[in-house]
């Protein structure tokens, strides 16, 4: 856009803090926030929030998206997800699995699979998914969820067992693991993704004009490659349809949240 562009990260509260900072900006197009799956998490775990999610937001562009990884600790007897669920299965204190914190996006991917595998474990929340991936590394959890960038050097390095990844095929950076549909659990569809929104007071031609510039960049090769190297795919779609993404996936944490009975910390 021929402009300089101050990357302001806000963390705190699963995203809570920096989505409130954008769904409160001038209106002027020059606030915007780039986040993830986070956003849908928080929306279908709190019952209030400063903010409305599906009002004060509104999304401008999808730009990519990631598998979720399930990596497990090298000397866990099970090497496969089947074999892990039997375990789990036959005692819900044999397995642990860490996550990012209680209520967060990798503890509900997590629950996802849980309620699909019909198997019980011990959760160990984090301040983090890097620290519970290094807990697998350490042998002292036995499972987590991560993202291709969070977890294929440790995989390639042999420190965590790769044990399946969601996705329609196998990731090009991860070729020796396999999909959940693989591993015999098709339903499993849960990916990482990210997305531009700004406030629903911007302007819709301004809008429009922020999307057409995202998808003018998405064409850029060397934003290809720093996608690469981050571990995530190019994945561009519309305010239209990323809208509806974002809805539906609202709808289906709730879903887990409320079955799995999960509430924040």
């Amino acid at each position: 856009m021929g402009q300089p562009v101050i990357v302001e990260n806000r963390t705190g509260a699963g995203g809570i803090l920096g989505n409130e900072v954008v769904a409160k900006a001038e209106a002027d197009g020059h606030t915007l926030l780039l986040t993830d799956n986070s956003f849908a998490v928080a929306a279908a775990l709190y019952k209030k929030l400063p903010y409305d999610p599906l009002h004060d937001l509104v999304p401008i562009a999808h730009v990519a998206e990631a598998p979720a990884v399930l990596v497990a600790r090298t000397s866990l007897p099970a090497k496969d997800l089947r074999t892990v669920v039997s375990m789990a299965r036959q005692d819900p204190t044999a397995v642990t699995f860490g996550s990012g914190g209680q209520g967060s996006s990798g503890h509900l991917a997590f629950e996802e699979l849980l309620l699909q595998t019909g198997a019980r474990m011990t959760h160990v929340p984090y301040k983090g998914v890097t620290a519970a991936v290094m807990d697998v590394i350490g042998q002292r959890i036995d499972l987590a969820i991560g993202s291709v960038g969070s977890t294929r050097q440790y995989i390639s390095d042999g420190r965590v067992i790769g044990i399946a990844l969601s996705g329609k095929s196998r990731n090009p950076a991860l070729p020796q693991v396999p999909t959940f549909a693989e591993a015999g659990y098709p339903n499993y569809t849960v990916m990482y993704w990210f997305g531009v929104l700004g406030s629903s007071r911007i302007p819709q031609e301004m809008r429009q004009t922020i999307q057409a510039s995202i998808m003018k960049a998405m064409s850029s090769a060397e934003l290809k490659k720093v996608f690469e190297g981050a571990g995530v795919s190019p994945a561009y779609t519309d305010s239209a349809e990323f809208g509806k993404r974002m809805r539906d996936e609202i709808t289906s944490w709730s879903r887990v949240v409320e079955k799995a009975q999960i509430t924040p910390q």
